[in-house]
């Protein structure tokens, strides 16, 4: 008889430190959000050389919080790439604002700096690069260009906790840079985000939308609400998680001599992801062979384009570049894009 393993296509390492640390937590009574919080933001912000870090609910959060402090919201355009997991778009679209999907670079898997300016307009208000697997997006590129058009860079580094690109952590070039820790993250607190900035205000305003208005972390009594928030914070038991996780990061990260990354990261990248990505039908090819011989291994994220998110509108004459987009990528895949295309109308239309 012949016993199938299943291989998980990730694997947390959760040992004797985070449990001490949870139960130290619940010894205190304290469960919500609190001074182990404070604690984890801390070691996180000197870890990545960030001057503030914010801890929130997850890393769609972290994205949502970040533009929202910049103040994006309805009527405003956000470029983001149409590889990458749906969070990145959805981010976006709870703002009120309107994610418009750019190209990627076939040799990076990330946002295409040349496919971003055309789709510029008055409404653009933010860029937000995605780093694949741990892979820098091209930020010099995309940082000039921003500069050039006044928007803002707030960075997903999901994928890219403690990668480096010219000596800095991803997440450090722009504006402010986000971070996930749920359970398939290099390091994980169940489900948990981060807002790193060098932005002293930024930061004040990522702390009052978090916090129901509350700049500072509120007694449950006669606190002062000056403006609107909501709740994402991050609960002590989470964060005691995070805290005993932090220390191993350089052995998670080590991990990425492992493997062997097709596009190859870019030059001055140091990727801490674990993850092997192929394109198009050898990609799936490959995928398909290994989920018949390794029951429970999973693919990578499809394109944004793909999942079925409410109709984008992409102003004239953008649109029908962007449906020429989805379509050769939709090709490079070997997956059908049918749904994502449809969803991507021009405005003119009046549909």
């Amino acid at each position: 008889m012949t016993t199938a393993t299943t291989i998980p296509w990730w694997h947390p390492v959760i040992g004797d430190e985070e449990r001490a640390a949870v139960l130290r937590v619940l010894d205190t009574n304290y469960l919500n959000e609190g001074d182990v919080t404070t604690t984890f933001e801390q070691q996180a912000a000197a870890l990545f050389g960030a001057r503030h870090a914010v801890a929130t609910t997850s890393g769609t959060s972290a994205i949502f919080l970040a533009l929202a402090a910049l103040g994006i919201g309805h009527g405003d355009e956000v470029i983001v790439p149409d590889v990458t997991f749906i969070a990145t778009a959805n981010a976006v679209v709870l703002t009120g604002a309107t994610p418009i999907l750019v190209d990627v670079d076939p040799a990076t898997l990330n946002i295409n700096p040349a496919a971003i300016e055309p789709m510029l307009t008055p409404r653009t208000r933010a860029i937000v690069p995605v780093h694949v697997s741990g892979r820098a997006a091209a930020m010099d590129d995309i940082l000039s260009l921003a500069g050039q058009h006044g928007v803002a860079v707030v960075e997903d580094a999901a994928e890219a906790l403690l990668s480096h690109h010219q000596g800095r952590c991803l997440g450090t070039f722009g504006i402010a840079g986000c971070f996930s820790f749920s359970p398939n993250k290099t390091i994980t607190t169940g489900q948990g985000g981060l807002v790193v900035t060098d932005d002293d205000a930024l930061m004040v305003r990522l702390r009052e939308l978090k916090d129901h208005g509350r700049p500072v972390r509120g007694t449950g009594g006669n606190d002062v609400h000056a403006t609107l928030g909501f709740n994402f914070k991050l609960t002590n038991l989470q964060a005691a998680v995070g805290v005993a996780q932090l220390p191993k990061l350089a052995t998670r990260g080590a991990l990425e001599g492992s493997v062997t990354l097709v596009p190859r990261s870019p030059a001055g990248c140091r990727s801490s992801a674990a993850a092997a990505v192929r394109c198009g039908k050898r990609r799936d090819a490959a995928v398909d062979r290994r989920a018949r011989r390794r029951p429970g291994r999973a693919r990578r994220a499809p394109p944004a384009a793909r999942h079925a998110l409410p109709p984008v509108l992409v102003p004239d004459p953008h649109a029908a570049t962007v449906r020429a987009v989805l379509n050769r990528l939709s090709r490079q895949l070997g997956a059908d894009a049918a749904s994502g295309v449809a969803a991507v109308r021009p405005v003119a239309d009046g549909s």
